[in-house]
């Protein structure tokens, strides 16, 4: 399924690669198309968000109220979400997505040459073999495509995609090229970002808390907010760890997407709340 959506998506990237004829303007170009036709699909979720903490005041009276009634928690639980009309699993659609997403890009960018340049397996094979000979390892943390292109593009433009950016090589991955430091600049980056987008929702939540007047008492649902903190923390360290062992390309993406997304959060907070402000 992942291959099936990474060759689709390469289409798009080579077709802006042609273009820009450079594979990191490409990637941020490509982010950029992909962030605006899942615009919808935030939109929708950011109201989804706004409206589940409105009716999480009436979660903690029905939790309290049949507390040891679990049945019955349930079915008036299901029944508060009709009412509202909205679906407790609402927010998993985005998830699995993003998912989805997360991993065709990360196949994209391991193989550029089968899923973006649609390059013969028989050449690509061919090439893995005369490394192979050479004693040289193509597999493992190396990524087979990209040594390919770093070994035999320049002779051949056919295995050829032109990866220098601001300065740095998308090719270079940064366990494999610990010696040069620049491998180890956009995954930093990427967690900085990360930490910031997490921190702005963080601080979102609380605002929208605050404007619905509800308290920090403990309860299950401060319980959840603070398991959500938690990963705040604990995601982006999961995250720079994927970014150490895959080529730079992938961290720039995840970069790119993550900017874009604090410029989203930033301004759907703002449409969303003059939009209920018009409502009021």
């Amino acid at each position: 399924m992942f291959a099936f959506f990474a060759n689709m998506f390469g289409y798009l990237l080579n077709f802006i690669y042609e273009i820009v004829k450079n594979y990191g303007l490409a990637i941020i170009f490509f982010s950029i198309i992909i962030k605006i036709v899942l615009l919808p699909i935030s939109i929708k979720q950011q109201k989804t968000m706004k409206k589940s903490v409105k009716i999480q005041e009436k979660m903690k009276e029905l939790q309290f109220k049949y507390k040891n009634n679990p049945e019955m928690l349930n079915k008036e639980t299901m029944a508060l979400y009709k009412s509202e009309n909205m679906s407790p699993f609402s927010g998993c659609f985005s998830s699995i997505i993003q998912l989805i997403l997360l991993l065709s890009v990360f196949f994209l960018v391991q193989s550029p040459l089968t899923y973006m340049r649609k390059v013969d397996t028989a050449v690509i094979d061919d090439y893995k073999t005369k490394i192979e000979q050479q004693g040289e390892s193509v597999g493992g943390l190396n990524y087979p495509e990209i040594k390919v292109i770093k070994e035999y593009g320049e002779q051949d433009e056919n295995v050829y995609i032109n990866m220098e950016f601001l300065g740095l090589d998308l090719s270079m991955v940064p366990l494999s090229d610990s010696t040069d430091f620049r491998a180890f600049i956009i995954p930093a980056l990427y967690v900085i970002s990360s930490l910031i987008s997490m921190r702005l929702s963080l601080n979102m939540n609380k605002k929208k808390k605050k404007e619905n007047g509800e308290s920090d008492q403990n309860n299950e649902m401060d319980a959840i907010a603070e398991a959500n903190k938690n990963m705040m923390y604990i995601m982006p360290v999961m995250s720079l760890s994927i970014s150490l062992i895959a080529p730079l390309g992938l961290a720039l993406y995840w970069l790119v997407n993550n900017l874009l997304m604090i410029v989203e959060k930033l301004a759907m907070n703002k449409f969303l709340k003059t939009e209920g402000e018009k409502d009021a």
